[in-house]
């Protein structure tokens, strides 16, 4: 069994948002992590979609996802090119099928993925997918499923089934480069008090510290662990 370690994201900046401090704690302990989104972002923004109108701007954000990713210290980012949220108009099979093609190239002993109560449909059906590429079946190497949780997705699903961590990562040495990170998804970010705000990323890492008595952690709800 290796050690590495896939996070599956809807969108760019949900893997940042979601475990970007762990991310690059384990790259620093020598873990290989990689990283999958599978929605392209950005065309959800428009009346209707048209991936051509926005072709500059897709390229564009693939290239921030790789520079963001690259200081957290990822191995390498895949990308799915769904269609932004509206991954409800896909098939989920064919979900299924390119977050399991993913799996087979990294073969990782430890993944993340989206909480399945988020507000955002991409995030529901990507932890749906997750959880189906992810059964445990025999010669399956994944060992270990975390949810992370999203900032202006997760909170915002009011009501039942809220969102309590229960598997916490001390990031007190690296939120720094988490917010670095996030600082270059420049057309994401929101200013304070939006969720989606520098300011609150730190405010969220500092309050699932005081959970955990440190300085700084992200918190997850533990989906399956094999051991």
């Amino acid at each position: 069994m290796n050690d590495n370690v896939l996070v599956v994201a809807a969108h760019p900046d949900d893997e940042v948002l979601g475990c970007g401090a762990t991310m690059a704690r384990l790259a620093d302990e020598g873990r290989s992590v990689y990283v999958m989104i599978l929605g392209e972002g950005v065309t959800s923004r428009d009346e209707s979609r048209d991936g051509q109108k926005r072709a500059s701007d897709l390229e564009d954000l693939k290239v921030t996802a790789r520079a963001s990713n690259a200081v957290l210290g990822i191995k390498d980012v895949f990308f799915g090119d769904l269609p932004d949220n509206r991954f409800d108009s896909v098939p989920l099979l064919d979900v299924i099928k390119k977050v399991e093609s993913v799996i087979d190239r990294v073969e990782p002993s430890l993944v993340f993925t989206h909480y399945e109560y988020d507000l955002n449909i991409d995030h529901k059906v990507t932890s749906l997918a997750v959880k189906t590429a992810t059964r445990s079946i025999m010669g399956s190497p994944v060992r270990e499923l975390l949810a992370f949780s999203v900032l202006s997705s997760t909170e915002w699903n009011y009501g039942a089934n809220p969102y309590s961590p229960n598997v916490f990562f001390d990031i007190s040495g690296y939120l720094d480069k988490k917010l670095d990170a996030m600082s270059l998804y420049e057309g994401e970010l929101r200013d304070w008090p939006h969720p989606r705000s520098l300011k609150a990323i730190e405010h969220e890492a500092r309050l699932r510290g005081c959970y955990v008595g440190c300085d700084g952690a992200e918190g997850f709800v533990g989906l399956r662990s094999i051991k």
